[in-house]
């Protein structure tokens, strides 16, 4: 009788701990209530594979995915502080995962989410994001060979971290 008591005990424990490791990664990720069915931190697994669409010869590893009641849910962490609106280009990368997802599960999920060190946004998946990001990936497709592109921002951290800043001659810094 003993041995029972003491297997449901170690069994009781190590669901505590399943859970409380569950709860805190929820909290620190502002994950939104579902089960995550895919993780591409590092620290779970090695081994998960991009998402890809061979219609929109697009691949893309979000950094979680929720199963919700309502879809699955893309959820992209970035490091920093959350700036007044996310910056467009986490918004169309959030989309561009909200898109493999579609493609993928023949569901489009209603919104995805980016989560920054002090703040989460929830950005809704419309018909207008999905118009945008395909137009961009259009443009991204038509320059990709082009050559000479126009610089898209004006932002000198960008151009200092940039890999092509020795031979533009666009460049801000």
């Amino acid at each position: 009788m003993d041995w029972l008591l003491i297997v449901a005990l170690i069994v009781g424990g190590v669901g505590l701990v399943l859970w409380l490791r569950a709860s805190k990664i929820r909290r620190e990720t502002a994950l939104p209530r579902g089960r995550v069915v895919y993780a591409d931190t590092g620290s779970w697994n090695r081994c998960t594979r991009p998402l890809f669409s061979d219609r929109y010869r697009l691949t893309g590893k979000p950094d979680y995915l929720v199963c919700t009641p309502e879809g699955l849910i893309p959820v992209e962490v970035k490091s920093g502080q959350a700036p007044v609106r996310p910056h467009q280009a986490h918004v169309l990368q959030l989309a561009a995962y909200c898109l493999l997802v579609e493609d993928q599960e023949t569901r489009r999920p209603p919104y995805g989410m980016i989560k920054y060190d002090d703040r989460a946004f929830e950005v809704d998946y419309t018909p207008a994001l999905r118009t945008e990001l395909l137009t961009t990936l259009g443009a991204m497709r038509r320059h990709l060979y082009a050559d000479d592109v126009n610089r898209s921002h004006h932002e000198p951290a960008r151009c200092q971290g940039c890999g092509y800043r020795e031979r533009c001659d666009r460049r801000l810094v």
